[in-house]
């Protein structure tokens, strides 16, 4: 019988929406709404200094990595099967171009990361 690699990919497109869920309004509201007009949070919370600091933390570090990696799956997956409700058929070739890219970017975040500090 033929294995499949589709378990690895709906993992990592479900634990990315996961977090997308759980995280990215957090996100959104520090960023967007929170620290600029200064809404329960301090102005000076995402100072260059702080987010420097955080990203030289190894747990800083593997935090971004995992937001960044599984927000790009996530994504990318999403996009695939969009493109396939659209009744766009792109074939395995272009799912491994998705799915890719998402590595490939997780790849050089974690680059970037390592080189921080």
């Amino acid at each position: 019988m033929k294995r499949s690699n589709k378990p690895i990919f709906w993992s990592l497109f479900g634990a990315g929406g996961m977090l997308a869920a759980l995280i990215g309004p957090v996100l959104i509201y520090l960023t967007g709404l929170g620290m600029p007009l200064g809404l329960g949070v301090s102005p000076q919370a995402l100072s260059y200094a702080n987010a420097l600091a955080f990203a030289q933390n190894g747990f800083g570090k593997l935090a971004l990595l995992g937001v960044i990696s599984l927000f790009l799956f996530h994504g990318c997956h999403r996009l695939y099967h969009s493109l396939h409700d659209l009744g766009v058929h792109i074939g395995p070739g272009r799912k491994a171009v998705f799915h890719g890219f998402a590595a490939l970017a997780t790849v050089l975040a974690a680059i970037v990361l390592l080189r921080i500090g």
